[in-house]
């Protein structure tokens, strides 16, 4: 099959090409900068600096995955813009690849699974979350309103969409724990604020099962949460994690302090969901990483 990846060079992209590549896909990534991006990538991968670069070979299938780090800056109005625009601007270019395909009498796509987040159902305090959940309105919501919102326009043309929304995704070389050991190896991690709010995670080859899943199960469409069935506090999830690191975690940072420091993007930190992959699992989805446990003995 041949896969038009965006975002690959990412920190999931790059597993995921090559795990596709492994697989004996065609793997068709779009980048900004190809050549920036060439060492992160299989060699078989064909790069490219946009989607309608690939008009003479029409993929099968498309996994959108581009998209600014939503904590990379403090949510400025600028910066809230960018979050939007950089993943609805890449949803829309594969859109805009299918319209041009079917407008030239070309085969499109058979599906396509795009990206979302935990962040589509903003504070959810400690309610079990399903893709049935009725979201809280606030950005990050509407962040994922609109990038999920980009995409349907596929449907109309035939295309199978599943939309993804992940949680915090766990693996060495980057993801949320490339911010995290640092202070927890030293001894300092502790808590954010009360540590109640829920962190919904996923170990990144569990993920990239889950895309691969989607992309195989011609039956499935509409959302999935991407997290895996056992997401934990953050007071648990410090606890856990600076066991397996041997070091205690006796630093708890205070609510009001990463409200000072970060603004409204402290609620990436201090508010979550307890979010489970219904549909996942009731499709017969199985994680090789189901516990917290499990993935970080794995990753550390």
């Amino acid at each position: 099959m041949r896969v038009l990846v965006t975002g690959g060079s990412g920190f999931v992209g790059q597993r995921l090409c090559q795990k596709l590549i492994e697989q004996g896909h065609e793997v068709q990534v779009v980048s900004r900068h190809p050549h920036q991006v060439r060492d992160r990538l299989p060699n078989s991968c064909d790069i490219r600096d946009s989607a309608q670069a690939f008009i003479e070979s029409p993929p099968d299938a498309l996994i959108n995955l581009a998209g600014e780090s939503i904590a990379g800056k403090r949510w400025s109005d600028e910066q809230k813009a960018k979050l939007i625009n950089s993943r609805v601007a890449s949803t829309e270019q594969l859109v805009a690849l299918c319209e041009q395909l079917k407008a030239n009498g070309q085969p499109l796509p058979k599906v396509m699974v795009s990206g979302s987040a935990m962040g589509y159902y903003g504070d959810q305090g400690k309610r079990v979350v399903t893709e049935e959940t009725i979201p809280n309105d606030e950005f990050a919501h509407r962040l994922c309103k609109q990038w999920e919102a980009a995409a349907q326009p596929i449907e109309a043309m035939g295309v199978r969409l599943a939309i993804l929304r992940t949680g915090l995704v766990l693996d060495t070389g980057g993801g949320s724990l490339q911010k995290m050991l640092p202070p927890f190896k030293l001894g300092l991690g502790g808590r954010f604020g009360s540590g109640e709010q829920f962190m919904p995670w996923i170990h990144r080859d569990d993920l990239v099962a889950a895309i691969l899943f989607l992309i195989n199960h011609e039956t499935l469409s509409g959302a999935f949460n991407g997290s895996a069935p056992h997401p934990v506090t953050n007071a648990i999830f410090t606890k856990t994690l600076a066991k397996h690191l041997n070091r205690p975690a006796i630093f708890p940072v205070p609510a009001f302090v990463l409200k000072a420091g970060l603004g409204e993007m402290s609620r990436l930190l201090l508010t979550g969901a307890d979010m489970r992959p219904a549909r996942l699992e009731a499709a017969g989805f199985t994680f090789q990483y189901p516990t917290l446990d499990k993935a970080l003995e794995a990753i550390l």
